[in-house]
């Protein structure tokens, strides 16, 4: 499949999301391996009351057991950093460290449940806890996958409704530039190759209220499913992959459609 792009089609960014629903990482490069999401991407999440999530038996469970922007947009006013050697995740708000917690150790966990309790205030449904089970990704979609944005689909939403669209509205783990706007409806079933890694595309991403929240304002200013449905006839932006062969990728990398 051929890109009719004067651009050449290449990675724009690479971002992972530690903590589901929380805010996501931007990454200079990424190693990718069969079968299996980018590393930590979506390894937390924070259970909005009881979801029935069990550890020792991790199985998929719907957002709506978890904090998540479709119900909780306040979570975006939140910056946050997770790092895998230390396993400490800090959250920060208008540049204010508001808690760090090493999400390794008891008493990290405990201290960040308790601070999500305060902040989250009436909207929290029961207790909140942090969950986590080792190869377990709480992504919204059973299949281990990594998210692909067509950032000039985005553009193209934008221009239609008349006011730019942030593309972090959309969670995406990699940006491409250099594709025509939602060349990825026609990629169902086709291979992408970036250098070695190759990646098969399995899925449209069907899009909820999450992508109402602004990132920057933690407002709900924009309905984008009703938007992209009065644009193409779908509520879908993006495709999900699943990593056929792996190996490492980076910021500028081109990538090619068979």
């Amino acid at each position: 499949m051929a890109a009719s792009s004067a651009d050449s089609p290449r990675i724009s960014s690479i971002y992972r999301y530690p903590v589901k629903g929380l805010s996501g990482e931007r990454m200079a490069k990424a190693d990718l391996a069969p079968g299996a999401t980018l590393k930590a991407d979506r390894a937390f999440a924070l259970e909005n009351g009881p979801s029935g999530f069990d550890p020792a038996a991790p199985n998929w469970q719907p957002k709506i057991k978890f904090l998540c922007l479709m119900r909780n947009a306040k979570i975006a006013a939140l910056d946050t950093r997770y790092d895998d050697a230390s396993g400490a995740l800090t959250v920060k708000r208008d540049g204010r460290v508001l808690i760090e917690a090493d999400l390794s150790k008891p008493a990290g966990r405990t201290a960040l449940e308790g601070f999500f309790q305060g902040f989250m205030g009436g909207e929290a449904r029961g207790q909140i806890r942090l969950l986590q089970s080792p190869g377990h990704s709480f992504s919204d979609v059973a299949k281990k996958v990594v998210s692909i944005i067509n950032l000039q689909s985005v553009a193209a939403l934008g221009e239609a409704i008349g006011r730019p669209v942030h593309p972090l509205r959309f969670r995406g783990n990699l940006h491409v530039s250099g594709w025509p706007a939602w060349l990825e409806t026609r990629m169902i079933g086709h291979e992408i190759e970036i250098g070695g890694v190759r990646l098969r595309v399995v899925k449209m991403i069907q899009r909820c209220a999450a992508t109402e929240v602004n990132p920057e304002t933690a407002e709900r200013d924009m309905d984008v499913p009703q938007s992209l449905y009065r644009l193409t006839g779908e509520d879908d932006c993006g495709i999900y992959a699943e990593v056929v062969s792996g190996g490492k990728i980076a910021e500028g990398d081109a990538i090619n459609v068979r």
